[in-house]
């Protein structure tokens, strides 16, 4: 409970005792925490003063156990060179290159022999730990599980602790709706895994309204990825869940139609399931396995839409996709830049919109909003596990701009009405800052981190002159070399630069490389200081933290692997790593061989939230110089794509249900970076803004 309480909303769950822990107890605590860049609010060090010495003991051991895993104080981050930064600026490159063909034959290390030095706080605001209710904690579940968008593995990890822990307890937390089907497939599928019996026979057969949602429900049973964007090995099935699946799909409307979306699966799930076994018990279900296996099916809905579109008939798919309108808003634009569109389609769109789920809407009036004027390129970000982004040359016909301003215009009153349906606001402030932060949409693919933003977030940078980045690995099978690199590209993204293994030292010596290590089997740490002013003078405007797999495993494959970046207000100032300067750790686990977290805009000052993993088959090696090509596109595909904002989404809440003030101070609800809802409170933003 303290693990999630902690990591999801910075509040531990204690309560009052009848001890009295001295203040000098409850003082040593908060020196431990300080060190970690944490701070205990008046509320909870009163709580933790009423606790007896053995139970405030330990609260502290699961509380600094838990810190120390986010930030990553766990390990010993040890750099090849002690002495980094100053040893490595110092040395010749005599020095540098006889040190790293030593480490590449011997993989020996040079002796630690530099005094330690302290590192102050840097200028960075220590983290507030609160006391939290029960309740509060209770409620991350209910709002994860009833989310209107993908969730994070970290997110879908934490409901099924919940499930867990809870069991029979659990479908009181339960939502009322599950909008995202994902979601409904994991609670699905873990309730009949951990809670077995009629309660959760029950719920599926209630909430799964079609045969894809079986289907997702099945994949989720065997661990497999539930968007469907990846083939799932079906395992053998108890009777007990064959039987239900069955019954489930007996009670549907016509299912081989959904089923034939997703024909493959349902063959190799069909496999499991003998629906021959039930033919008597279920015949519609037993029909529809055996059309799915003869090829004799009808036509399915989709396949009527493609065909008019290929024939040029709008009008003909434009009422075929009526009958879904959310289908019908993705395929808004094909239509309106057809030749033959006409205002009836977007006249049509608005009066579907009502029924479109908030998150397309949000999607579809920012698209059309920049529609006639689009970025150079198109951006896509493909389903499933992996946080890929791809780019092309954006060669689409234009769509008329009063089309385009009727579609925006009927996503923005669908929204003020639906939000007018919601609980006042009352006088409402909106930070400007918040426009630079995305609105959670799609988070499925989402790393672990300290910090939990959308992708495509824009963050200030700290004040200081110096960031460090950061990376921590530990072997796998075999000796495992994963390698942390610094690309910059100028504003025209070419590339000026890298630092790496193979170039320790920036020209002009704007950037320092800790040195290579190639071998970690206890666990070996790689560092980069970057001096911002310096490399701003190299003209390059965009840096890029490349995480690369040299020796090709996939970081799924490794027992630990993490990385992020820290504020140092000087270039050289205290220890390799201090955990109270760590402004975001992110874990590395993807199925996936190079890695980008992150991008600094130097021109803008800020930090651009990637999360991005690029191709497991690289052009080269495994290495930035191998990779730029690719790199740069990335880059630039996710500088220039604009997606909805945060700002945007509060802006029509508090127009449909609030009153806009100009201060803080006058409102009852505020919206901002660092104040009220914030950002980084996805779980809230989803569960009572989407």
């Amino acid at each position: 409970m303290h693990a999630i309480f902690v990591r999801r909303r910075s509040k531990l769950h204690v309560a009052a005792g009848e001890g009295t822990a001295t203040p000098t107890q409850v003082a040593t605590l908060q020196k431990e925490l300080t060190g970690l860049g944490y701070v205990m609010s008046q509320a909870l060090s009163a709580r933790l003063a009423t606790l007896d010495a053995l139970r405030l003991a330990s609260v502290s051991r699961d509380l600094l156990r838990e810190l120390h895993q986010l930030t990553g104080a766990h390990q010993a981050h040890r750099p090849f060179y002690p002495g980094f930064p100053d040893q490595v600026m110092a040395a010749s490159d005599a020095e540098l290159f006889l040190n790293a063909i030593h480490h590449y034959l011997t993989h020996s290390r040079l002796p630690d022999d530099e005094p330690r030095r302290e590192a102050a706080l840097e200028g960075q605001r220590p983290r507030v730990l609160d006391l939290g209710s029960p309740e509060e904690f209770e409620r991350i579940f209910t709002q994860l599980a009833g989310a209107p968008t993908s969730l994070s593995q970290q997110d879908r990890e934490d409901v099924t602790w919940f499930i867990r822990q809870y069991r029979e307890g659990i479908f009181r937390l339960l939502p009322a709706k599950f909008p995202f089907k994902e979601n409904l497939a994991l609670v699905a599928a873990t309730l009949l895994r951990e809670v077995p019996g009629e309660r959760a026979n029950a719920f599926l057969l209630t909430h799964c309204g079609t045969a894809t949602d079986l289907l997702r429900v099945a994949v989720s049973l065997f661990e497999g990825d539930a968007s469907l964007a990846a083939p799932t090995r079906f395992g053998r099935m108890g009777r007990a869940w064959r039987k239900l699946i069955l019954q489930a799909l007996e009670g549907m409307h016509r299912p081989i139609e959904d089923m034939m979306r997703w024909r493959e699966p349902w063959k190799r799930l069909g496999e499991r399931l003998h629906p021959g076994e039930f033919a008597e018990r279920f015949p519609q279900a037993h029909e529809a396995f055996q059309q799915l296996r003869n090829d004799t099916a009808p036509p399915n809905w989709a396949s009527g839409v493609e065909r008019a579109l290929a024939t040029g008939d709008v009008a003909a798919a434009a009422a075929r996709l009526a009958e879904r309108p959310g289908e019908y808003a993705r395929k808004l634009d094909v239509l309106l830049r057809s030749p033959a569109a006409t205002p009836e389609l977007a006249a049509r769109f608005a009066a579907l919109a009502p029924r479109v789920s908030t998150p397309v809407l949000l999607q579809v009036m920012t698209h059309f909003r920049h529609r006639a004027a689009p970025p150079a390129i198109r951006a896509f970000t493909p389903k499933g596990e992996v946080s890929k982004i791809f780019s092309i040359a954006d060669r689409r016909p234009a769509v008329p701009q009063a089309l385009a301003a009727t579609i925006v215009d009927a996503c923005e009153q669908a929204l003020l009405a639906r939000f007018a349906e919601l609980a006042p606001l009352g006088p409402s402030y909106i930070d400007p800052a918040l426009r630079t932060y995305m609105i959670p949409l799609a988070q499925r693919s989402a790393s672990k981190s300290l910090r939990t933003l959308a992708r495509g977030s824009r963050v200030p940078l700290p004040m200081g002159e110096t960031l460090r980045f950061f990376l921590w690995w530990k072997n796998g099978r075999g000796r495992t070399d994963i390698d942390l690199s610094a690309a910059m590209f100028d504003s025209e993204y070419r590339l000026v630069e890298a630092l790496g293994f193979y170039n320790l030292r920036g020209t002009g010596g704007y950037g320092v490389h800790s040195g290579d290590i190639v071998d970690a089997p206890q666990g070996a740490a790689e560092f980069i200081d970057l001096d911002l002013p310096k490399v701003h003078q190299r003209r390059a405007r965009f840096i890029v933290m490349c995480i690369n797999s040299y020796t090709a495993q996939a970081y799924c494959d490794l027992p630990e692997c993490f990385a992020g970046w820290m504020s140092r207000r000087h270039p050289g100032s205290g220890e390799a790593f201090d955990a109270r300067t760590v402004v975001d750790k992110i874990d590395i686990s993807a199925n996936t061989r190079i890695c980008l977290p992150l991008i600094l805009d130097l021109e803008r000052h800020e930090m651009l939230w990637a999360d991005l993993a690029l191709t497991e088959h690289p052009h080269w090696h495994n290495a930035v110089p191998g990779n730029h090509s690719r790199i740069s596109q990335m880059l630039r595909a996710m500088h220039e794509t604009i997606r909805p904002d945060l700002y945007t989404l509060f802006d029509l809440h508090v127009r449909a249900r609030g009153e806009r003030v100009q201060q803080r101070e006058q409102a009852r609800t505020i919206f901002s970076v660092d104040e009220g809802i914030v950002p980084l409170a996805l779980d809230e933003i989803r569960a009572a803004f989407l």
